[in-house]
């Protein structure tokens, strides 16, 4: 479901931007696989599909299928519009270290809505 991810942040010169300061690699839980997106100075460098089995990422953020679907309609229903939003309904679930994330959330929340009208 990611495939597009790359391509749809790394055109994004403003989105590159933003996120200039940040290489780290998070998870994104799309119900039962995992995806391990790279970052490197705000470009997504590469994203794979788990299992990933001893190696090593700095948050993640799982949800089901059905709650990204959702999440990435062109106009999410409330509740659906944020992962903090749904996260506080119970949704999804953020693990890990969440500093990178709390330091760069806007450049993370505008990555994962680049799919919004795309999936």
């Amino acid at each position: 479901m990611l495939d597009a991810l790359p391509r749809l942040v790394n055109e994004n010169v403003a989105l590159v931007r933003r996120g200039n300061l940040l290489s780290i690699k998070f998870l994104v839980g799309i119900g039962e696989t995992d995806w391990l997106v790279e970052t490197d100075c705000g470009r997504i460098t590469d994203i794979e599909a788990g299992p990933h089995l001893m190696k090593t990422w700095c948050f993640s953020i799982r949800a089901s299928v059905a709650t990204w679907r959702a999440f990435w309609e062109p106009v999410p229903v409330p509740g659906y519009h944020d992962i903090f939003a749904m996260t506080k309904s119970g949704n999804a679930v953020i693990e890990g270290d969440i500093y990178p994330l709390m330091a760069n959330l806007r450049y993370v929340k505008e990555v994962l809505e680049s799919l919004r009208g795309t999936v």
